[in-house]
């Protein structure tokens, strides 16, 4: 594998976490649209909503720290990286300027920021079915 195959493959996997996190909003944005224009109160629903949500967030952050794995993995590889001889394979100048900007975020903080939008989108939820009935009780109040 030469360098610029290491390189195309860092950022393959940096996209690839991307995507993941694409995903993540788009389900975030979609529950939270869903339980918003609910009218109704439904305790199951809700409750089965949360608990649909938290195996996909667990699922979600499982493949983001297999990708953040693979991130440092590829990291350590480009900077051990000795093309033996050759500038077109292992151009100096190009590593000096690139591999200091290769920073990948490490899986603490990719888990933390994960875990504290899970845990607002499941009280955000919950917050919804609360205002729902308390707004039927309000109604109901002569």
């Amino acid at each position: 594998m030469n360098y610029h195959e290491l390189i195309q493959l860092y950022f393959d996997r940096s996209t690839a976490m991307q995507a993941y996190w694409n995903l993540y909003v788009l389900v975030v944005g979609g529950l939270l649209a869903f339980s918003s224009l609910r009218k109704q109160r439904a305790a199951v629903t809700t409750a089965l909503v949360c608990l649909l949500f938290a195996l996909f967030a667990y699922e979600n952050l499982g493949a983001m720290k297999d990708v953040t794995a693979q991130r440092f993995a590829l990291l350590h590889a480009i900077r051990q990286f000795d093309a033996g001889g050759g500038a077109t394979t292992n151009p100096k100048p190009v590593r000096d300027l690139l591999e200091p900007t290769l920073t990948p975020a490490t899986y603490s903080s990719v888990k933390m920021t994960h875990l504290t939008s899970d845990i607002l989108t499941i009280l955000a939820l919950i917050a919804m079915e609360m205002r729902r009935r308390t707004l039927r009780e309000v109604a109901r109040v002569p």
